[in-house]
């Protein structure tokens, strides 16, 4: 699996260099210690030539791996003939092109009518968007979002982020929002009750809001995933009450769920919806979808020096082309289907941890109760050759996000090291559980049988 062709003193020198200049903020470079020099497809490769499987991609920003060839001499053409790098939001070639491809790919074949506002190129930025244009609309300042939500971490989405680890008590963040309980959260208990009642209840304390703001499957949150029955009954009753619903699909949309958008299996139509991350190809993008009767912005109301990126137009048109393309779709299920029944297995093998499995499509979490425990599987699977992450409110859910498109063998591949790291985890945790050993013909041992670790 992993190959040595550099000398170690190169990544030396760029870890000292992030060390010493870097602000304390950063993050992934502390969970993934190693200097990342080329990656393609699935797989990432580092100064000294180590390469490792990603089910991490960029958080959900690569749904179609690392530098797709169809992105690439995409932008290489569009370069070469000194197409336009910035321009603000006047008019060029690249964004026309874009809107008339995701005119016809993407709103079309779904009867979608909707504008497109292009904010500052980062999903809180275009959650910020939705959220100002819903106050303005509906004339109200009040917000209702959800437990264990997360939208972003400027002033605006993080208000409407429900994890403390990202509140600070000088930010003031919670103003002007009300946190329900999202589906599941207690237990069977239909939570759109609640939400109904403090609607109607003129003394439940809570203001009529402008908007509720969601996500279908909680990323970041831990992986929860909404039933259509509530996300309807959600939409019912902003319906009823004037409300405008903005749908994050951030990083669930684009596709990760096997649908282009999260919410198109439980047939909503929302007000407003959030799209950042892979909508770019691969390269920073993100956009507010408006029903036409909500978009009142002013000229130059919410502005951004690099919204509407053109090389990200350019990207994200080459990877649009995949929604033609019914088996790129069928891929996914496929590839999806892999990844349940390889991970319900993992959770068979060991029924008495108490584990659980959530998730649809090409993202799932397997929830092991415990932050430190999943920490220690994640360090063990990047030193075997995996990028994994976590997630939750103690980061106690591991969370795969491999590329829709990744090789069915490379799937197998990256989800075996996942099974090792998981059983060396636990040799090492004073023998809670022993060695996986399936049984034959289990799901686990037919899937395992194929696979071919280098």
């Amino acid at each position: 699996m992993f190959r040595l062709s550099y000398s170690s003193s190169i990544s030396d020198s760029a870890t000292n260099t992030v060390e010493r200049l870097e602000s304390e903020v950063r993050g992934y470079c502390r969970l993934f210690p190693s200097v990342f020099q080329t990656a393609n497809g699935s797989t990432l490769t580092t100064a000294e030539g180590r390469q490792f499987i990603d089910f991490f991609c960029g958080a959900g920003s690569l749904n179609y791996g690392h530098n797709p060839p169809v992105v690439k001499q995409a932008l290489l053409d569009y370069i070469s003939r000194d197409g336009i790098q910035h321009s603000l939001d006047m008019t060029t070639q690249a964004k026309a092109q874009f809107l008339e491809r995701f005119e016809q790919t993407i709103l079309q074949p779904r009867s979608m009518d909707y504008k497109i506002q292009f904010t500052g190129p980062t999903g809180t930025n275009a959650v910020e968007a939705a959220i100002k244009l819903a106050k303005q609309h509906r004339k109200r300042s009040h917000v209702v979002a959800f437990t264990n939500a997360y939208h972003g971490h400027s002033l605006g989405s993080l208000a409407v982020t429900g994890n403390q680890t990202y509140h600070s008590e000088y930010y003031g963040s919670h103003n002007n929002v009300s946190f329900l309980p999202y589906d599941g959260y207690l237990g069977d208990f239909d939570t759109t009750i609640l939400l109904e009642k403090m609607l109607n209840d003129r003394s439940s304390g809570m203001p009529l809001p402008a908007a509720v703001v969601l996500e279908t499957i909680q990323g970041e949150g831990g992986i929860h995933v909404a039933s259509d029955a509530w996300l309807q009954r959600v939409q019912t009753l902003c319906r009823e009450h004037n409300v405008l619903l903005i749908v994050d699909d951030i990083q669930v949309g684009n596709g990760r769920t096997g649908d282009f958008f999260s919410f198109e299996k439980a047939g909503l139509s929302p007000d407003l919806i959030c799209l950042s991350k892979s909508i770019g190809g691969g390269l920073p993008l993100s956009l507010v979808m408006i029903r036409p009767e909500c978009d009142i912005w002013q000229p130059g109301q919410h502005t951004g020096t690099f919204r509407g990126n053109n090389l990200a137009f350019v990207a994200a048109n080459a990877v649009l082309n995949h929604w033609n393309d019914a088996s790129f779709v069928d891929g996914i299920q496929v590839r999806s289907n892999t990844l349940q029944t390889y991970l319900a297995s993992i959770i068979s093998e060991y029924s008495d941890e108490n584990w659980d499995l959530r998730g649809r499509g090409m993202i799932w979490g397997l929830d092991i109760r415990r932050g430190d425990l999943a920490r220690k599987v994640i360090d063990t699977a990047f030193e075997k050759g995996l990028l994994l992450e976590s997630c939750g409110s103690d980061d106690e859910v591991l969370k795969f996000m491999p590329a829709l498109n990744i090789p069915e063998q490379q799937l197998r591949q990256g989800l075996q090291l996942f099974r090792q790291s998981l059983q060396t985890v636990f040799l090492e945790s004073s023998g809670t559980k022993s060695a996986l050993v399936p049984s034959t013909g289990s799901p686990i041992a037919s899937l395992g049988s194929s696979m071919v670790v280098s």
